[in-house]
């Protein structure tokens, strides 16, 4: 039954993936998303972090159906996405967007920024007149920061910041109700992805946005998300509750300790990992953390542990949580 605090909802979601090891060799599958259950609270913010290769950006492509998961539901609103045709997906689309992490690549090079913010309209089958189209353009140049005097400019004439706001505005066209960022700070400076944030928060504060924001930035997920959640080869290991929650699994620990701290005061010794990262071909039947954390045991390394959650919200798939 869909929970209607919820937004989205994903249930035991799978994407395997099949490539050939030479030309000659045998398929080998890999579960790039594997038994994901996930709810992403309407308004709030919730984060996905995780090293790369951990399943992050597939799954945020998944949420919105741009790839189709081997597995599992997804439902938006109460609404099932694999059951809908794709004329009705593509008008649920309206209410789901997507920014991108590269803002060099997010835009056609041939499109002056009006075209960019355009395109969904276009897409939708919706027409607009010469003066309403100039008006759409102009206030969503207004509400990511930019001028209008923008409208004529083309990608190789824009900042990387400029991109990525323009890719923020065209994600708004419609008048989405959820937006998936997929690292859309990575690619920028920090003054950059400073300025980046600030305006996602405005914008989230605003239009009663509900955002599922993917990185591999533990600190920024921490001081931006209204819970986190992490990833570890294609699961989730651990759900908190809230930003400021200790962590319980030794993975999420061990991304806290490497996050960097500007203040001298504040900085720590960094245990490093050791052993090596399990291949995501080749899956060990235990915990696939076992090989790198120093509390595995022989039980850890044949039982995979299931995510299970307390009476406060804060779930976490370990034998022996912290």
């Amino acid at each position: 039954m869909t929970n209607a605090r919820n937004l989205v909802e994903l249930r035991r979601l799978d994407k395997r993936f099949e490539s050939r090891k030479g030309l000659f060799g045998k398929v080998r599958a890999m579960m790039a998303v594997s038994g994901v259950d996930l709810d992403v609270p309407r308004g709030k913010v919730t984060g996905v972090v995780g090293e790369s290769g951990c399943g992050k950006s597939t799954l945020a492509r998944l949420v919105l159906r741009l790839l189709r998961p081997s597995g599992g539901e997804i439902r938006f609103d109460g609404t099932e996405l694999g059951g809908l045709s794709a004329g009705d997906l593509r008008r649920l689309r309206r209410r789901m967007q997507m920014v991108f992490q590269d803002p060099y690549s997010a835009i056609d090079p041939r499109f002056s920024m009006a075209d960019a913010l355009l395109e969904p309209f276009t897409i939708q089958g919706i027409r607009l007149s010469t003066a309403e189209a100039r008006g759409k353009v102009e206030d969503l140049l207004a509400m990511v920061g930019l001028g209008a005097q923008m409208a004529g400019s083309y990608p190789h004439q824009l900042s990387g910041g400029q991109r990525q706001r323009i890719g923020i505005a065209r994600a708004l066209a419609l008048n989405p109700d959820f937006l998936v960022l997929d690292e859309p700070t990575a690619s920028l400076d920090v003054s950059i992805q400073a300025q980046i944030v600030a305006l996602l928060e405005k914008l989230q504060a605003e239009l009663g946005l509900t955002y599922l924001f993917i990185s591999h930035d533990l600190g920024l997920v921490r001081y931006f998300c209204d819970r986190i959640v992490v990833m570890y080869l294609g699961r989730i290991v651990e759900i908190l509750p809230e930003p400021k929650a200790s962590p319980r699994h030794p993975y999420t620990r061990t991304l806290l300790d490497s996050n960097f701290a500007p203040d001298p005061a504040q900085r720590r010794q960094i245990r490093r990992l050791t052993g090596e990262i399990a291949s995501a071909f080749d899956l060990p039947p235990g915990c696939a953390f076992a090989a790198r954390c120093p509390l595995a045991d022989e039980k850890c390394r044949a039982e995979r542990p299931e995510l299970a959650t307390d009476s406060a919200g804060h779930a976490s798939a370990c034998h022996h949580p912290l």
